[in-house]
């Protein structure tokens, strides 16, 4: 099993910076892939960041140059650096740990962007 607790969110204005961190507990080894998704009210959940074990990372092309994902592996911590916010990246954030078999996810984190 594995736990994941974000936090982090919060409301910020346009322009505006937050971290998100996504603290993990459990059986961590067979995780492969670390995720960070939203949902907006009304739609889908999608995808916004990954990062795999060997370090390659996906973003998302609207949060591309704004969002950085990295992960803490002494502290089992993955984070999410969002600068340059819009209100269009208001949502809940999902952390999610996915492996072979394996598909965990966090309570989420609110992100409200606005003036």
């Amino acid at each position: 099993q594995v736990q994941l607790v974000e936090s982090g969110g919060g409301s910020v204005q346009p322009g505006g910076s937050l971290r998100l961190s996504c603290a993990a507990s459990g059986t961590l080894f067979r995780i492969v892939n670390w995720r960070w998704y939203r949902q907006a009210p009304g739609k889908e959940r999608e995808l916004v960041s990954a990062l795999n074990t060997a370090g390659s990372t996906y973003y998302k092309d609207s949060v591309k140059g704004r969002f950085t994902i990295s992960r803490d592996g002494a502290k089992d911590t993955l984070y999410l650096q969002m600068n340059s916010l819009k209100p269009e990246d208001t949502a809940v954030y999902f952390c999610n740990a996915f492996g072979a078999g394996y598909n965990y996810w966090g309570q989420g984190t609110q992100v409200t962007v606005s003036s």
